[in-house]
């Protein structure tokens, strides 16, 4: 069957994330409802989908990457065209191809780009409260960068994770992990570059940051808690709103002669 790859933008505030679960809608769940009926198959059938990883409720995507099989051989255009006729508008497909049957969305990933938005102004935003955390407080954005620099490299992200995580090894490399400010727009913006993350490592990196930059703890602390390997002894896990799903590498682009979005 012919293999298809598509790009994913969406808004992820009314959806429990994107893996389909039991207590609300997902973003797998209605692209696999799509995907069934340009198919024209039965309700009670399912057209599997692999995606580059899994992003969590009210998380956001700019570039989330998903392949699929479909015994139907059309072209990427007409993909992509069908499958924005028939998904919310919180949910498009911006890029769409067909690829080798070895291509994997989530096993051959080089490398993802994250970003972190927090809302700085006094007042909360209310047309920005489901797209940054809000954080009207004074800070050191000089002890926030400090705090991340240790985070470069490759090491034992143990204190940055979920304990709720299925992941034996938790070491990973961070090429990226930087902050600035948005004077403009009233924001700081974390931007993570790296070739893995586990299950909250960026909002638990965020919430301690934060916690350094608001003079609680020492930008010290970030050494330390990768030394400690301890969850427990980091700080809180920030809210999942401001995050967002840049984009994915791989060694080859998957979209090079693919169709495109025109919006």
């Amino acid at each position: 069957m012919p293999r298809y790859v598509i790009k994913l933008q969406y808004d992820g505030t009314r959806y429990v994330g994107y893996q389909v679960q039991p207590n609300g809608p997902s973003i797998q769940g209605a692209l696999e409802a799509a995907l069934l009926k340009i198919t024209k198959q039965k309700s009670d059938q399912k057209i599997a989908t692999s995606c580059s990883g899994r992003t969590d409720s009210g998380v956001h995507a700019l570039g989330q990457v998903v392949h699929f099989d479909l015994e139907l051989d059309l072209p990427p255009v007409a993909i992509l065209n069908a499958l924005n006729a028939l998904l919310d508008k919180d949910i498009r497909v911006v890029a769409a191809n067909k690829v080798s049957d070895q291509f994997h969305a989530r096993y051959q990933v080089l490398g993802k780009g994250y970003r972190y938005r927090i809302d700085t102004g006094k007042v909360l935003n209310p047309f920005k409260r489901f797209y940054t955390t809000h954080h009207p407080y004074s800070y050191s954005l000089t002890s926030i960068q400090k705090a991340l620099e240790p985070l470069l490299g490759w090491h034992d992200f143990t204190s940055f994770c979920s304990t709720k995580t299925d992941k034996e090894d938790k070491r990973r490399t961070l090429y990226k992990a930087e902050v600035r400010e948005d004077n403009e727009g009233q924001e700081l913006i974390f931007d993570f570059y790296g070739n893995g993350f586990l299950y909250n490592m960026i909002r638990i990196i965020v919430g301690t940051a934060m916690q350094i930059g608001d003079g609680l703890k020492d930008p010290s602390e970030m050494q330390r808690l990768l030394q400690v390997k301890d969850r427990n002894q980091a700080g809180p896990t920030a809210p999942p709103q401001g995050l967002y799903l840049m984009h994915v590498d791989y060694r080859q682009d998957p979209f090079e002669g693919g169709a495109f979005s025109e919006d």
